[in-house]
């Protein structure tokens, strides 16, 4: 007998490889399966074409040019090469790095290891909502600030930073401006020129490709950016990445990146009205809050807290019919309350209490009617054994 999978809401963990994506994949595990690096003969062309298109795909979405897209293994990879590129290549001109506290890990961390050579990094706070405070950015920028990292949609609250207004005030004082939009590209418009984004870090796993592969966004006019190369050898990238490239996951990416521009409209609209279903469904539980902004924030994003109720008690008590995850899950391992929500002034209770939901392209109006049941006679039996 088969058993029923729970309802997968954890979308910003990750997503479901499209059947689209995969069938754009197939051909080059097969027939074209050449090294795109093997200029000598039509395998190596045919890989090194698609390679292109796919790079002029990716430059498309973000509204760059295809020489300014570099291949990472994922967006963790091409955070720590914007961070640490950037570091090592401007620290003659200044050491002083600002970034959030609401940050994924794959920032946080390469910071923290700048910070033990010497840099000086900023951490600054965000208000009550997620949202980053300008004038606050603004007044700790200095002369010796070489780069501002803030991610575009944060992957626990769904909050969308002011990029724009981010990009001006560090263009205006010619601070480089970084972001990590894994979680946002093809989700919401981005477009580096308009938003003055000089370095943006992308994933494929979460938009419907592959996991294991990623790109970073590398400005080469106005200004020229320069990093340093993180890994060595073969001089891959522009010499900025070495490592032979892997044709079916990067034309996977681009496909997926393609479809998601081309329905994001439609499925912005679905998202955010399956969203907020869910939230008026769950809304009406006793000490239920809403985590970060209520409309600034990923269409398919809902991050609660329930106070009085054990975090791991309600997860556990949802699992066999909704996966849903508490929070990041780089860190889910961890049991220590959520660095985001603690960020929003969160008491410990209810960032072990809080819950995120990822819905998708593949989830149903029934699927998160469901999920709130699940959620509503799980809190309410857990309200009676207490």
């Amino acid at each position: 007998m088969m058993v029923q999978r729970p309802i997968y809401l954890d979308n910003q963990a990750t997503t479901p490889v499209d059947d689209r994506v995969l069938a754009a994949m197939l051909p080059y595990f097969t027939e074209r399966f050449g090294n795109p690096s093997s200029v000598g003969h039509i395998y190596g062309w045919e890989a090194e074409a698609a390679i292109k298109q796919a790079r002029e795909i990716l430059a498309s979405a973000i509204h760059a040019s295809p020489e300014e897209i570099i291949f990472t293994s994922g967006a963790t990879e091409a955070n720590n090469l914007a961070i640490k590129g950037v570091a090592e290549s401007y620290f003659d001109r200044g050491r002083h790095i600002i970034t959030l506290q609401t940050e994924h890990n794959a920032v946080l961390d390469p910071c923290h290891y700048l910070r033990s050579l010497g840099f000086d990094v900023t951490f600054l706070p965000v208000e009550s909502d997620g949202l980053i405070d300008l004038n606050l950015l603004e007044k700790t920028l200095r002369s010796d600030t070489i780069l501002v990292s803030v991610m575009a949609a944060n992957n626990e609250i769904g909050v969308l930073q002011p990029l724009e207004a981010i990009g001006d005030l560090c263009h205006a004082h010619q601070v480089l401006f970084h972001t990590d939009a894994a979680q946002a590209i093809g989700k919401i418009p981005l477009d580096v020129e308009a938003m003055h984004i000089d370095l943006m870090s992308l994933t494929a796993h979460k938009v419907y490709a592959p996991k294991g592969i990623g790109a970073l966004y590398v400005r080469r006019r106005n200004p020229r950016v320069q990093i340093a190369p993180q890994i060595h050898g073969g001089g891959h990238e522009r010499g900025l990445r070495s490592g032979t490239l892997y044709p079916p996951q990067i034309v996977g990416f681009a496909k997926a990146v393609e479809l998601a521009i081309a329905e994001m409209s439609s499925e912005s609209q679905r998202l955010t009205e399956l969203r907020d279903r869910l939230w008026q469904r769950v809304s009406q539980l006793d000490g239920i809050q809403l985590n970060g902004h209520a409309t600034q924030r990923l269409p398919g994003n809902l991050n609660i807290s329930i106070k009085g109720i054990d975090g791991q008690a309600l997860l556990l008590g949802v699992q066999p019919m909704i996966a849903v995850s508490s929070g990041s899950a780089c860190t889910s391992a961890k049991i220590e309350p959520s660095h985001v929500l603690r960020a929003l002034g969160l008491p410990d209770e209810l960032a072990y209490a809080s819950m995120r939901f990822g819905i998708g392209r593949f989830n149903t109006v029934e699927e998160v009617d469901r999920a709130a049941d699940v959620v509503i006679e799980t809190v309410r039996s857990l309200d009676l054994k207490n």
